[in-house]
C-alpha cells in the first residue's frame, strides 16, 4: 500500500512546518487521476500520526477534479481517464491541467 508511505510523508511535512506546536487540522488536495485512494490516506493518517503532535489532528481531504486542454481545438474539459479523447474534436492531444496533484494545502496549529 503506497498510501502508507505517502501519508507518512504528509505527517512528516506537517510536523516539520508546525515547529513544535500541536497540529489541529491538516488540509490536503488529492487529484482524481493521482492514483492515490483518499480513503486509504484517511485510514493511514491516524496510524502515521500516533504519538506525534498531529495525533489528534483532523484531516480534511479535498478532491481535485481532472481538467484538460485540447492542443488542437483549445477546448477545456473534464477528464475522467488518462488518454481520453477531446469531447469537442476527438483529438487525443490533451494537456492535463489538473488532477494529478497531491499536496498539503494548510496546517492549523494550536496556540
Amino acid at each position: 500500500m503506497h498510501e502508507m508511505a505517502l501519508t507518512q510523508g504528509i505527517v512528516d511535512i506537517c510536523l516539520q512546518h508546525a515547529a513544535g506546536q500541536r497540529i489541529s487540522t491538516v488540509v490536503i488536495e488529492i487529484g482524481t487521476l493521482s492514483g492515490v485512494v483518499p480513503e486509504a490516506v484517511e485510514f493511514c493518517f491516524s496510524a502515521c500520526s500516533t504519538e506525534t503532535l498531529a495525533a489528534s489532528a483532523r484531516l480534511e481531504i479535498r478532491r481535485i477534479e481532472a481538467q484538460g486542454r485540447c492542443l488542437d481545438c483549445s477546448g477545456v474539459q473534464p477528464v475522467e481517464r488518462l488518454y481520453d479523447p477531446c469531447r469537442q474534436c476527438g483529438s487525443y492531444a490533451l494537456e492535463l491541467l489538473s488532477g494529478e496533484e497531491m499536496r498539503v494545502v494548510e496546517i492549523e496549529v494550536d496556540d
